[in-house]
């Protein structure tokens, strides 16, 4: 049972004097399903404001995982919502996320309907949305970079991967900014990958590949002020993608299984840095309509064009403002071009034959420009 101090607050968000731990649930798919909200004290109704869901990790629970990854102090002074969603519990007693599509629950569909019930009771900014997790929650993450596109501008991994099938079938509809936090002796989830689950390298090499980011990064090593710690972080930023994403990479040299920068020390745990802090720098760049939209271009110049409908489950029907010349090509997500044709006039027609991501290029003369559609 909620506390009268948190129902008041669910019920007259707009008088807030102090951050509030919201309590809450409702039925999907069949289940009653619950999460916790942090509310920090800045929050004023007359301002939109972003959310970030913290995702916990298998066994754990939603409460642990505030605390174990905890955003709190960054959100009291940057000003977003914090969600803490929980998983369900399976038949081993255990509380997870259904990323691996051994059962039936709905994550994806659970924490759309709790974007949209945050969204009815506070100012939320549906252009900064994002999504972060540990281990599970990671996997989770990505499924919402994925499948629900549409909501999220951009996500980060903290010791979680994707399998294989859902890597495969990814369909995010616009790039997608990713940050990935992985130990090279997480004994969980390997870095090298096996077990059904994407090797972080691997990972991270199709994110840069989907987002067209220079394949060469820029690399820094993270100053080792924990002398102590038992390991030693490495940053490589692929920058300059569509629309002006990256991905970033943490690769921690002997980390484990563990939130780099978190009070709870459990297994060799990186303190020298805070995922928390540069998650949220990273999050922070991000407007979802602006990776819908914009698309920067190595040279500076954008060709003016529409698309529609994308998504398509037929043909994708491109108009231009002048009658030109130009070839149109669709590559997959794994860099490998599967359609081309040339076009002159102020309309084109193309579609892949499979289902999928895909980037669709625009060439005219020596402007270019590029942006992701998806075949369903």
């Amino acid at each position: 049972m909620r506390s009268r101090i948190a129902l008041l607050s669910v019920l007259f968000p707009l008088f807030a004097t102090s951050q509030q731990v919201i309590t809450g649930s409702f039925l999907h798919g069949g289940l009653l399903r619950d999460y916790r909200l942090y509310i920090p004290a800045m929050y004023n109704a007359a301002t939109p404001v972003p959310v970030v869901f913290n995702l916990h990790g298998y066994t754990s629970n939603n409460q642990q995982q505030e605390f174990y990854g905890d955003f709190r102090p960054i959100a009291d002074t940057a000003n977003f919502i914090i969600a803490h969603p929980n998983g369900t519990i399976d038949g081993l007693g255990n509380r997870g996320w259904n990323t691996f599509g051994v059962s039936s629950v709905d994550d994806l569909g659970f924490i759309t309907a709790l974007l949209d019930t945050i969204s009815a009771q506070y100012n939320v900014d549906p252009d900064r949305v994002y999504s972060t997790g540990m281990s599970n929650g990671g996997f989770m993450s990505y499924d919402l970079a994925c499948f629900r596109s549409d909501r999220f501008a951009a996500v980060a991994s903290v010791t979680g991967s994707m399998i294989v099938p859902r890597l495969t079938t990814c369909a995010a509809s616009h790039p997608m900014p990713v940050m990935q936090i992985h130990g090279t002796a997480d004994p969980t989830v390997s870095y090298a990958g096996g077990g059904g689950s994407v090797g972080i390298e691997d990972l991270v090499s199709y994110w840069v590949q989907f987002n067209n980011c220079a394949t060469v990064p820029a690399f820094t090593a993270v100053p080792d002020i924990s002398t102590t710690d038992g390991c030693t972080a490495e940053h490589y930023v692929y920058e300059n993608g569509d629309a002006g994403s990256t991905v970033e990479f943490f690769k921690v040299i002997d980390g484990g299984h563990t939130w780099p920068g978190t009070a709870f020390v459990l297994g060799v745990t990186n303190q020298d840095f805070s995922a928390s802090k540069e998650i949220w720098r990273f999050f922070s760049q991000y407007r979802l309509s602006e990776l819908q939209t914009g698309i920067r271009e190595p040279n500076g110049e954008v060709i003016t064009f529409t698309i529609s409908p994308n998504p398509s489950s037929g043909a994708f029907h491109i108009r231009f403002e002048e009658p030109l010349l130009r070839t149109v090509t669709l590559t997959n997500a794994v860099g490998k071009q599967v359609q081309s044709a040339s076009f002159a006039g102020t309309e084109a027609v193309i579609r892949a034959e499979t289902p999928g991501a895909y980037l669709l290029t625009i060439q005219e003369g020596e402007k270019r420009s590029s942006r992701r559609v998806v075949q369903f």
